[in-house]
């Protein structure tokens, strides 16, 4: 199943990306608040990877911005900010985030497949569990790669087909309705967030970051690994005792290589 570019807006902007877990309205301090405890609580692990210290002074793009979430982490550590997102509602709650904690930034309602930028502009293109969702996925990754300076790094999460979360979605989708023959791929696409996602071997992964140099990819276990539909089905300690590789999530870093002169 591949979702068209209307059926995933009209899903994100109809439950944009956290705020299903607040019962107010998103668009407050509180609200936003709420939403960045839950996220750095179910997912500590993103500091690690998106290094926001890093950033003061750079130029860096997120891809599928959601509601500025992670966005807010690199404004207080002074980067320079743009961001895209195919939801408008996202960005509409973006932009009040930011403004909300007196940031500025160039938040624009865009496809991922089409950014709107010139080559060679970023330091850094950032994008946590949004390439996955996109009808076209090596088209933002080709997008990626030519709004990146030489030199320029990209950090992404996409999900891993190898994980526990896709496990539990077999048992639940294909067994248990006596459909053992069912794709994993179609299990995915239909039940699992919006429609049309998509999940990754690591040698996908890597064929689809081919043009990076230095790229690192690196599974990680989330508390969606022990639970289905938002729904805990293991004690959480059980964590500690589960190697990455069964995780959903899958990091991939890489670098956009320095142009030699002819």
């Amino acid at each position: 199943m591949v979702a068209d570019k209307d059926t995933v807006k009209a899903f994100w902007d109809e439950t944009p990306c956290g705020t299903r877990a607040v019962p107010e309205s998103p668009a407050t301090r509180e609200a936003f608040e709420a939403i960045e405890r839950r996220r750095y609580e179910l997912e500590p692990f993103i500091p690690q990877f998106a290094r926001f210290h890093e950033w003061g002074g750079r130029r860096i793009l997120e891809v599928g911005c959601g509601i500025g979430t992670d966005l807010l982490q690199f404004a207080r550590a002074g980067a320079r900010l743009h961001a895209v997102d195919l939801s408008p509602r996202s960005v509409e709650l973006a932009r009040r985030q930011l403004n909300l904690y007196g940031f500025e930034g160039d938040i624009q309602s865009s496809e991922a497949e089409h950014l709107p930028f010139a080559d060679n502009q970023f330091d850094l293109v950032y994008s946590w569990g949004v390439i996955h969702h996109a009808p076209d996925p090596s088209r933002i990754v080709e997008e990626i790669y030519r709004v990146l300076r030489p030199g320029g790094r990209v950090c992404a999460m996409v999900y891993r087909k190898n994980s526990l979360v896709v496990l539990q979605a077999y048992v639940a989708y294909a067994l248990l309705r006596l459909r053992p023959l069912k794709s994993l791929d179609d299990i995915i696409a239909h039940h699992v967030e919006s429609p049309g996602t998509r999940a990754y071997t690591r040698r996908q992964v890597t064929e689809m970051f081919r043009d990076f140099r230095d790229v690192t990819i690196q599974p990680v276990l989330t508390p969606y690994d022990i639970g289905h539909a938002r729904v805990s089905l293991i004690p959480t300690w059980v964590m500690n005792l589960l190697p990455n590789w069964l995780g959903w999530f899958m990091v991939v870093r890489g670098l956009k290589p320095q142009q030699t002169s002819a």
